[in-house]
């Protein structure tokens, strides 16, 4: 009987959900216009029978819009791999004529000296709906087809006043590339009799799998620094509507339920009003009536928090919205075994569908709740003792450039210093430095992108703990407790171009402090020019005047060529600035024709990548070289890799990750016959663990204690000792060929793991250790701190013939971290430079 009543449950769920129609998903208390096309009519087949592709789901879009008058489509950005972003605006008719005009009226609400005479009760509500982020949780984007065929279809007075009295903008495909690659692994992989088997190919993607998007980014954490095109175009759109609600549709594992937000109380962002958890918890309720209407379980305020405020569900909070997580267990297939059973894709997507109805429901009942919570949201003003934050100067303008441009596209308001200013012991000159200050709307989310915080209510964290601006951007700043002069308002930031000083036939120099300096380095080193590099300062003559230059400085030798065109190019595109060298004497230091100018050799670089490697931190690197350096770098499986010839390649760089199938033999040959490894985080380790060169790494601590502890308490003690981003300070050797480009004593690091160098002994090998007190900002467990602390954060070493370059970091991370991308090319272009004189090994 048993056995009968396990095939029942076992199999029921391939009858029934695999061949289910829109009867399944949709209310049945509502009658449905048959002018608008079912999605099978126009897909030829049933929302959750496979899996649609983004393509798919845009063409059904604007079949859907061109027989309905509730809907607007409009495309809002092109991915990487050129897809296009696609945003409907969905309301009634009288709505839509009076778009414009609605629009502006909600942007009032965020405008405290006109807010008040708004007639809230008159306004519609704005929700936003957001699907699939990461492109492998597909049963947001498939229910996404259900969402926009109810909108257009349902009739009668409930979905008559629901588009009259709401503004719904529905995204439905958040990342088209990682969802293309997902639908179509699936959709390949997919018997037609259905396999649940959790060890089917089905379920198993190759690497790196359809999560991310083209450049293997997770595009949820980009919110706040939008560094991606997708992101960039969806937060023009959000800030030009600035929603009441958002939600974010996520999924799983599969063996979970359902989740909705509120996270775990506790780890709610302090700038996070109370008054936002409060309405979530309310707007809870009407997900758990919506789901407990279709007997699907599910659960809230546990795993997931509202911290970073870099993410889809937190961005909103800290700008008058309210962000909800949606989070659906996977059935990463069709249909999968699970510790329930089994679970199908049709019921992932319906709870995903019923969460968007339930979503819409909750918007109109709480309208003029949400609209008066915004209002009074943006009607506060700063009570912090900061009146203002001012930064600027440098050896960068082109960081400084970026930093405002994060703000600007917050729509934070920053100006030009309106005066020469010394704030404690820094100095800010007019001329380039700029003021943010508190007394703004958005001076909530100013504080959490300033502030150095350490201290927290938990000590686990769902994402990164840290993420101050000035400190990822390596831009000078200071905290002002009076006003500080503002200047001109910026609303464009134009990028600080370079120029050309002089014109000769012998030699150009550039210094390799801009942030773009290695993009003109390869292109010059492409066009066939000889460049060599200082490792020494010097003083010359530039213009009638006599300049200092530092370590790293660049000789563009001329040889037979005129390189004046091909800089005036790069002058404009990197913000470059190229002096004219018309002789090889120099006013003091080292000449023209130095040793100590050495040849930069051209760099050819391979990155291994595959199963184990950790594809964020490898997308990175592939990001910066490609979209910033202009550099075709080359990348191989683990299993390429032992078995081609790496001698072509002048560096291997090995991200953090698993090497277990990576031949170490392969590695010694590259390293014995002269190459160049730069290695990450556990990438570091596995060379350490494997003997390839004499860095050692520190044991992880633990935190269990002498004591008995309660069980339930395992995973509390056990997420405190992970670092799972803070801010650390080294100090940095700029005489080192690894730090080239800096002129200060310390440097930021972004931390992200409980990676640590012991001491080398070598007193030339370590160009950066952490400080005495390391911690700038963020959460750090204080046995961590102790480990961390005068630690070599980057070792650089000889081994035979070649060189190993040892990270405990990810100097690229989420490509907004800019301030140590210079670290990671330096070994790239300077690497030759920590072998011979003072730099080599003993």
């Amino acid at each position: 009987m048993k056995f009968k009543l396990f095939l029942l449950f076992a199999f029921l769920p391939f009858f029934v959900f695999s061949q289910v129609d829109l009867s399944y998903y949709l209310p049945t208390n509502v009658s449905y216009n048959k002018e608008i096309p079912t999605p099978k009519e126009f897909l030829g087949y049933e929302v959750g029978e496979q899996h649609v592709n983004p393509f798919e789901v845009y063409a059904y879009y604007r079949e859907v819009a061109k027989h309905s008058d509730r809907i607007k489509i409009e495309t809002y950005a092109r991915s990487f791999e050129n897809r296009e972003l696609l945003l409907a605006t969905v309301s009634s008719p009288k709505n839509l004529v009076k778009l414009n005009e609605i629009k502006a009226e909600h942007a009032k609400l965020s405008q405290s000296d006109i807010s008040k005479s708004l007639k809230i009760e008159q306004m519609p509500i704005v929700v936003w709906m957001g699907y699939s982020v990461h492109g492998n949780e597909a049963s947001g984007l498939n229910s996404s087809l259900l969402t926009i065929y109810y909108l257009a279809a349902a009739e009668g007075k409930e979905i008559d006043d629901l588009l009259n009295e709401s503004i719904i903008l529905v995204d439905p495909c958040i990342n088209p590339d990682g969802g293309n690659r997902f639908s179509t692994w699936v959709n390949q992989n997919k018997s037609q009799t259905l396999v649940s088997d959790i060890n089917a190919r089905e379920f198993k993607e190759t690497w790196p799998g359809g999560r991310t998007n083209h450049y293997w980014f997770d595009m949820n954490r980009d919110w706040l620094y939008q560094q991606l095109p997708e992101s960039k175009g969806r937060l023009v759109k959000f800030y030009d509507w600035l929603p009441n609600i958002l939600t974010d549709h996520h999924e799983m594992g599969s063996n979970s339920t359902f989740f909705f937000q509120p996270g775990i109380p506790e780890r709610t962002h302090p700038m996070t009003p109370v008054k936002n958890i409060d309405l979530t918890v309310k707007f809870g309720k009407f997900q758990a009536a919506g789901l407990d209407s279709i007997g699907s379980y599910y659960y809230t305020k546990e795993n997931y928090d509202d911290f970073y405020y870099g993410k889809g569900s937190t961005l909103p909070d800290v700008n008058g919205s309210i962000g909800i997580l949606f989070e659906q267990a996977s059935s990463r297939g069709h249909l999968q075994e699970n510790v329930n059973g089994v679970i199908s894709f049709p019921f992932t997507v319906r709870n995903q569908f019923t969460a968007s109805l339930s979503t819409l429901k909750a918007g109109k009942s709480m309208r003029t709740e949400l609209l008066n919570y915004m209002r009074d949201f943006y009607s506060e003003k700063s009570t912090d003792d900061i009146k203002a934050y001012v930064f600027g100067g440098g050896n960068d303008p082109v960081r400084v450039w970026e930093m405002v441009n994060v703000m600007r596209r917050n729509q934070i308001e920053v100006y030009k210093l309106g005066k020469n200013e010394g704030i404690g012991s820094k100095q800010f000159q007019k001329s380039d430095a700029f003021v943010v200050p508190m007394n703004q709307p958005k001076h909530r989310l100013v504080k959490s992108l300033f502030e150095q915080r350490t201290t927290f209510a938990d000590s686990a964290f769902y994402d990164i703990s840290a993420w101050t601006l000035p400190l990822c951007m390596n831009v000078p700043f200071a905290e002002s407790k009076s006003n500080v002069s503002l200047g001109e308002k910026i609303t464009e930031a134009n990028f600080p171009s370079g120029s050309v000083v002089g014109e000769s036939k012998y030699s150009y120099l550039f210094e390799w402090d801009g942030y773009f300096a290695a993009r003109s380095a390869y292109e010059l080193l492409d066009a066939g020019y000889i460049l060599k590099y200082a490792m020494e300062p010097f003083k010359s003559v530039i213009d009638g005047k006599e300049k200092e230059f530092s370590y790293g400085t660049i000789q563009i030798q001329c040889g037979d060529k005129n390189p004046t065109s091909l800089l005036k190019k790069l002058a404009e595109r990197d913000g470059t600035i190229f002096y004219a060298q018309s002789t090889g004497l120099t006013t003091s230091g080292i000449n023209m024709g130095s040793e100590k100018f050495r040849r930069m050799q051209k760099p050819q670089a391979l990155m291994i990548v595959g199963d184990g490697v950790d594809y964020n931190d490898a997308g990175e690197v592939w990001h910066l070289l490609d979209q910033r350096v202009s550099f075709p770098m080359s990348f191989a499986d683990i299993s390429q890799v032992n078995r081609i010839d790496l001698e072509k390649y002048t560096h291997i760089i090995i991200n953090q990750g698993r090497y277990g199938e990576l031949s170490e033999e392969k590695i010694k040959k590259y390293v014995a016959g002269g190459g160049t490894i730069v290695a990450l985080g556990d990438g570091a380790s596995w060379l350490s663990q494997k003997k390839i060169g004499s860095v050692s790494v520190k044991p992880q601590a633990s935190n269990d204690g002498k004591g008995k502890r309660p069980f339930a308490m395992k995973t509390s003690y056990d997420g405190a000792m992970a670092t799972s981003g803070a801010i650390l300070e080294a100090k940095i050797d700029p005489s080192h060929p690894i730090c080239y480009g800096y002129k200060q004593s310390t440097l930021p690091i972004f931390k992200v793991n409980n990676v640590v160098f012991e001491e080398t002994g070598n007193p030339y090998n370590t160009p950066l250790i952490f400080t005495e007190k390391p911690l700038m900002a963020g959460y750090v467990h204080s046995k961590n701190i102790e480990r961390f602390k005068s630690s070599p954060a980057v070792i650089a070493q000889t081994v035979g013939a070649g060189k190993i370059i040892s990270f405990s970091d990810n100097p690229n991370f989420r490509a907004f971290w800019y301030g140590t991308n210079k670290l990671f090319l330096n070994a790239l272009f300077f690497g030759n430079g920590i072998s011979g004189g003072r730099f080599e090994e003993d």
